[in-house]
């Protein structure tokens, strides 16, 4: 029998390749003959990178001491180099909001890490960039990130302007001289979300809230964006472009990005549709499952793939909403715990695998051990 295992990551509890090693070694406790195959799973948000890494065969993963984090600290910034001269970056490694731990700074956290990652990627001599958007700690339409690579941002008087979505308002005129060309192969970016940069459903009124920005922040974040976008042009109107904050604005306007949706992107560099052909099951999962889940996320395109392929499905879910799907078992019904179940995630996970095993009907009619 083959099987698939496309985990999302259990968010806090369990990476997606961390989630699919689990899920395997509980499978293989009781049918050790069959076939699994790991992809794990994301979908351009937080874990995406160590998703990748783990599902591709020679990944290099490269670490960049002393970025510059969404706070001004230094922080270890990480990209991955593919055989083919793919780059692959987590934004949320540097500018993520988790590493504000709780002091958020929604009008001075920036993006300058990514940049100052993805300049280290360009020296390794990547010649194409993935970008991975979830997780985004500001709202700074990029330009941190692109002050990274060679783009200043400059007031009325000549000084450059600090990093923060808050300084933006005060731009007069932006120097392109030094920064860097893009990468011959070009820039993808990997989000889940349509919003525009500009707008009543922009970066600043939709996001700038969670970041933790009032009324009158979000104002000074709206007014920020339509300045940079006045200096920078582009489209600040293109669906994905306020992502991260409006950075894939930035990435857009200045090196010609490609917004793509993220969960359908990992699944293709991961080769889950050549691992779907003449399997007998697929397994994916996510720390919380319910009806947002289907909607651009990672199980949803695993779902969708899966349809297609005629290949049967289930569902690995820390917790689910009430009225979930048929096919989702829960860790918190295993451990009869939910604190348990997100303290112990890789043990249920282990015990879910075994589960799945026994309860699958096996394709050469033996019963399950």
């Amino acid at each position: 029998m083959r099987v698939v295992l496309a985990p999302d990551s259990f968010k806090g509890t369990a990476p997606a390749g961390a989630a699919a090693g689990a899920l395997a070694a509980g499978w293989r406790s009781v049918r050790p003959d069959d076939e699994l195959l790991l992809r794990p799973m994301a979908d351009g948000g937080e874990g995406t990178l160590d998703a990748l890494t783990a599902a591709l065969p020679g990944a290099v993963l490269h670490s960049v001491p002393g970025c510059t984090g969404p706070h001004g600290r230094p922080v270890t910034g990480r990209f991955a180099l593919l055989p083919d001269g793919t780059a692959l970056v987590e934004l949320a490694d540097t500018g993520g909001l988790p590493l504000l731990g709780g002091a958020l700074a929604p009008l001075t956290a920036g993006t300058r890490g990514t940049g100052e990652t993805i300049a280290a990627a360009l020296d390794a001599g990547a010649r194409r960039v993935t970008v991975a958007l979830g997780g985004s700690a500001s709202t700074d339409g990029g330009a941190g990130l692109l002050a990274a690579l060679g783009l200043r941002l400059l007031d009325g008087t000549g000084a450059v302007l600090p990093d923060g979505g808050g300084a933006l308002a005060r731009a007069v005129r932006l120097d392109r001289t030094a920064l860097r060309t893009p990468p011959p192969g070009g820039v993808r970016l990997l989000t889940d979300v349509t919003n525009p940069l500009a707008g009543p459903t922009g970066a600043a009124e939709v996001y700038g809230p969670q970041k933790g920005a009032g009324p009158s922040g979000i104002a000074l974040l709206k007014a920020g964006l339509r300045r940079f976008a006045d200096l920078l042009g582009g489209d600040p109107d293109l669906p994905g472009s306020g992502a991260a904050g409006g950075t894939a604005y930035g990435l857009m306007a200045a090196w010609g990005a490609q917004v793509v949706p993220g969960a359908a992107a990992v699944a293709e560099l991961t080769g889950l549709d050549a691992a779907l052909a003449g399997a007998d099951l697929v397994v994916t999962g996510e720390g919380r499952f319910d009806a947002t889940s289907l909607l651009g996320k990672a199980v949803g395109e695993v779902l969708g793939r899966a349809e297609r392929a005629g290949v049967p499905a289930r569902i690995v879910a820390g917790e689910a909403a009430a009225d979930a799907d048929p096919r989702v078992l829960t860790l918190a019904a295993l451990a009869a715990d939910p604190a348990d179940a997100r303290r112990r995630a890789l043990h249920w996970l282990t015990e879910a695998g075994a589960r799945l095993a026994r309860s699958h009907p096996r394709t050469d009619g033996r019963a399950a051990g």
